[in-house]
């Protein structure tokens, strides 16, 4: 799976390991550091921003660390309205780079998520939803902490792992957002893969990395 062909091209993808838990709780400490996020789309210097994620024989789970002292949170009516106008990290999941179909979750420093299923391209199902996903959010004056998990089972029951494979395709993002003097915000957009799209864009094959679960 290192080298994946999609519409003639092969391209080498990016790898993260993701250790197997081998206590009760998740030892962050153990888990491999994704640091590699950048403004492929602005001429910046992207905030510090930790990723990890460890497994064991029922779950994955995932951290994220991020540095940010101007917390933007929405304030909408809606969870939808609310994820979407915040600061926040996501999670992309797919059975193959044609995102026939793929599996997203988006999560807010307040601790709620937007999930939804779509389609290529950006077709997506609201109403979709998974159970399995637990999830807790920290925030203190430096920045917040989103950490969580999904069941195993879902990722098999989505395709997403496949039979005795212990490698998938995921995509990790962050949304960063900013007050401006006028009072607008102005939103940023951070991938661990830069999908090299001339717009900010994390729909496409090109922002997806990939996992291997490892002892």
């Amino acid at each position: 799976m290192q080298n994946e062909a999609w519409r003639g091209m092969t391209v080498t993808m990016k790898h993260y390991c993701v250790k197997k838990c081998t206590s009760a709780l998740p030892c962050w400490e153990s888990a491999v550091v994704l640091s590699d996020f950048s403004f492929p789309w602005e001429d910046k210097v992207a905030p510090a921003t930790r990723f990890q994620a460890l497994w064991d024989d029922e779950r994955l789970y995932f951290r994220f660390e991020c540095h940010d002292e101007d917390l933007v949170l929405g304030t909408g009516a809606t969870l939808k309205e609310r994820v979407l106008a915040s600061d926040r990290v996501e999670i992309f999941l797919t059975p193959d780079l044609s995102l026939t179909a793929y599996f997203c979750f988006e999560m807010s420093p307040a601790g709620e998520a937007l999930m939804y299923k779509a389609a290529f391209y950006r077709q997506v199902d609201w109403e979709w939803s998974c159970e399995s996903l637990k999830l807790e959010a920290t925030r203190h004056p430096t920045g917040f902490t989103v950490e969580g998990s999904l069941a195993l089972q879902d990722l098999r029951d989505w395709g997403v792992l496949k039979p005795d494979a212990t490698e998938f395709f995921a995509g990790v993002y962050r949304g960063e957002f900013s007050h401006l003097a006028d009072g607008t915000v102005k939103p940023g957009w951070m991938p661990w893969v830069s999908p090299g799209t001339e717009r900010p864009d994390f729909h496409v094959p090109g922002s997806f990395g990939i996992f291997e679960l490892v002892a």
